[in-house]
Formats: structure tokens, C-alpha cells, sequence
């Protein structure tokens, strides 16, 4: 059984961590095949992305915006961000508000 966490995040609160590991997963952008779709609480779909990491499984919500952050990556725009801010990441719980 996999005991990872499971959190949905919406694009405009990703970590540069997982931000890095998007681009990581999709180097050349992600299609179709590697999108997610699923209804949130409130009956609405999200199409989302997956990426893993060893405690972690992140759903990122897909958007235009997305596509344009991965594209525009650069690690040093990251490199004074504060890790442990609590509002970068979204429990699955609690992601009413995103949508």
C-alpha cells in the first residue's frame, strides 16, 4: 500500500521544489497521456498533473499559466525562497477554494 501523502496544488502556490521536479518529470512539456482528471467536491472536474516524490504525491492543476512557468524555469529566480512557507502547498481536504 502506498502511504504517501497526497496534496493538490494549483500553479500560483507551487514550491520551486516541485516546480523544479515538473520540469524535471515533463522536460519537454506534458500531453494528454500524462494529464489527470477528477472531481473535486464541489462536482467540478480539475485536470491535473502528477509528480512523486518519496514521502509525497503532488496533483498540480493544469492551466495555460502552467505552461508558461514551465516554460520560463529558471532555478536562480528560486534561490532565496522560503521552503517551509505553509501557504505553498494545498491539502487535498481543503481545495474547494482553489477552483
Amino acid at each position: 500500500m502506498d502511504n504517501r501523502k497526497r496534496i493538490i496544488v494549483d500553479f500560483k502556490k507551487l514550491t520551486p521544489e516541485v516546480l523544479a521536479l515538473l520540469v524535471e518529470t515533463y522536460p519537454d512539456g506534458y500531453d494528454d497521456v500524462n494529464v489527470i482528471r477528477f472531481k473535486n467536491a464541489k462536482e467540478e472536474w480539475v485536470e491535473a498533473v502528477q509528480v512523486d516524490t518519496d514521502d509525497t504525491k503532488y496533483l498540480v492543476k493544469v492551466s495555460r499559466k502552467l505552461v508558461l512557468t514551465m516554460e520560463n524555469y529558471d532555478e536562480d529566480d528560486y534561490v532565496d525562497y522560503d521552503e517551509d512557507d505553509p501557504e505553498a502547498i494545498q491539502d487535498p481536504e481543503i481545495n474547494d477554494e482553489l477552483i
